[in-house]
């Protein structure tokens, strides 16, 4: 096989076009791989995965596009050439739209009812079209990030103090009177209320709450910050007052991950407030306390916030939710041991690539209990970074839908190759011996995981086979019947190539750590 490599300089293209053409690119006959990226120091480091850089492609910056073909010499200019045509193809539209508005103006006087804004532009553009947003009176779900934190304080108090949710930035995630925004599930309505500062933490939640038979009034995202004690907690508190007064509401969801102490009390102060039953999931926050009230129902996981949120709207003791969640750990130790047998004693090491990261963050949390100290991009303890994001070390989880990995390429979610890379590179290692992934389905991810991920696993496993070993690949599915995969649908696709399907990534991340301990 050979390679080559064209920089195109001082061309910015959006990551999802770049990874469509990518994939038209590897069809063709002779093409075994490509890549189009954005020359971040990220991308150049996977692409010197594949082989070493030229010169160009070295010298390359965040602004300037890399393309990258390998496969049979004389294919490879075809290839580049079909790629660099595609680049210049304008895309067509594919609803039957006769005008689309270029402004948030032009939107609003071509709709007049409209009342939410979802806005997703470069930080450096993102402030001004949210500050436009609110004083026209709308919403705001602000998916950008890199937004300066005293922006968003500003924001933020702004629409508290004119009655408008203020979502973000970095909000991927909100279902607002049953519409999903950014990432989200097909979930059914009903009487519990979801405020978040977590997006995949608000799509976990709201899937078990689905399969467990009860739906959401509303599933707000406040963003990754609102928490801190700069900010405050000023979009959660304004949230959930707002879900107080609403007599659709019967319980309410609050989740977080790492909040300031502090802003914390202050979230739980609110809770109090109300006769309504709450349910916290404030991942980080240490022991769990007493609950100040008893309306007020603390939890150590995402699947244990749901199904205590569904057992208090079917009027079942919340503390049954521990007996059922017992049993379940009866049950994986019984898995783990029968797991643990295919394993050679080398292999040792736990290994996860998430494209969530409130996913990420809860795993982390799970195997450390039991495994000491977990390597990462995003640790739970800033001496465990990765030195290096692109190598593993020990025990080691990745968010892959961190901005390092994120910039110039779609995220995770939307985009299996980096995973795909990843899985296969951790497969060559002979000390691993567990992967965990999450698949998060729904609105605004990869239509169909299993087609693309299937494979990639069976490929995973063959090559610790070809080296006489067996490698366990555990996961779990983010979603719901309704959504465009379909979760069944997806769970036996999965595995059938030989993952194992757990049922919430709590109960991934605990059948994991059983397998590597006397647990199992």
């Amino acid at each position: 096989m050979s390679i080559k490599y064209l920089v195109k300089t001082s061309q910015y293209f959006d990551s999802v076009s770049l990874m469509n053409i990518a994939r038209d690119v590897r069809t063709l006959d002779s093409i075994d791989d490509a890549a189009l990226v954005m020359g971040t120091d990220a991308n150049k480091s996977l692409l010197q995965q594949v082989s070493a850089l030229t010169a160009e492609a070295e010298a390359a910056s965040p602004t300037d596009l890399i393309l990258m073909v390998k496969g049979e010499a004389d294919a490879l200019d075809d290839a580049l050439a079909l790629a660099e045509k595609l680049l210049t193809q304008r895309p067509t539209s594919t609803h039957g739209e006769t005008h689309r508005p270029r402004t948030l103006r032009s939107a609003v006087r071509a709709q007049p009812d409209t009342n939410l804004a979802v806005i997703s532009v470069a930080g450096a553009y993102a402030v001004a079209e949210a500050w436009n947003a609110l004083q026209r009176g709308l919403h705001v779900l602000l998916f950008s990030d890199n937004v300066p934190i005293e922006d968003e304080i500003a924001l933020k108090q702004y629409a508290v103090e004119h009655g408008l949710l203020m979502m973000g930035p970095g909000a991927g995630t909100a279902i607002i009177n049953g519409a999903a925004l950014g990432f989200a599930n097909v979930v059914p309505a009903g009487p519990v209320g979801i405020v978040s500062a977590a997006g995949t933490g608000l799509q976990e939640v709201s899937t078990i709450l689905t399969r467990e038979g009860v739906g959401i009034t509303q599933g707000i995202g406040v963003g990754g910050r609102d928490l801190s004690d700069e900010v405050g907690g000023l979009m959660m508190i304004h949230a959930i007052r707002a879900l107080q007064t609403d007599p659709a509401t019967e319980v309410i969801a609050a989740i977080s991950k790492v909040p300031s102490a502090a802003v914390s009390e202050k979230v739980i102060d609110q809770l109090v407030e109300d006769e309504k039953p709450a349910v916290v999931i404030f991942m980080g926050a240490g022991e769990l306390p007493d609950s100040p009230a008893s309306t007020v129902h603390f939890a150590n996981t995402l699947e244990e916030a749901a199904l205590t949120a569904a057992a208090l709207v079917k009027g079942i003791d919340a503390a049954a939710v521990q007996d059922r969640l017992a049993a379940q750990r009866e049950s994986l130790r019984a898995q783990a041991g029968e797991l643990a047998g295919r394993l050679r004693p080398s292999q040792k090491y736990l290994r996860g690539l998430f494209s969530g990261g409130t996913l990420c963050e809860e795993a982390m949390r799970i195997w450390s209990a039991r495994l000491g100290d977990i390597w990462s991009n995003g640790p739970l303890k800033p001496e465990l970074r990765l030195p290096d994001s692109n190598k593993s070390y020990r025990h080691c989880a990745l968010d892959l839908g961190e901005e390092e990995f994120t910039v110039g390429r779609p995220h995770p979610m939307i985009d299996n190759d980096l995973r795909i890379r990843r899985l296969l590179q951790e497969a060559a290692d002979p000390e691993v011996a567990v992967i965990q992934l999450d698949v998060v389905l729904g609105y605004g991810a990869y239509p169909d995981p299993a087609s693309e991920l299937g494979p990639a696993i069976r490929e995973a496993r063959e090559i610790a086979a070809r080296d006489g070993r067996d490698l366990l690949v555990i996961g779990a599915l983010t979603g719901t019947e309704g959504d465009p995969q379909n979760l069944s649908r997806q769970a036996r696709a999965f595995e059938s190539a030989g993952i194992v399907v757990a049922s919430s990534n709590a109960a991934a991340s605990a059948l994991a750590v059983m397998i590597l301990t006397a647990d199992a």
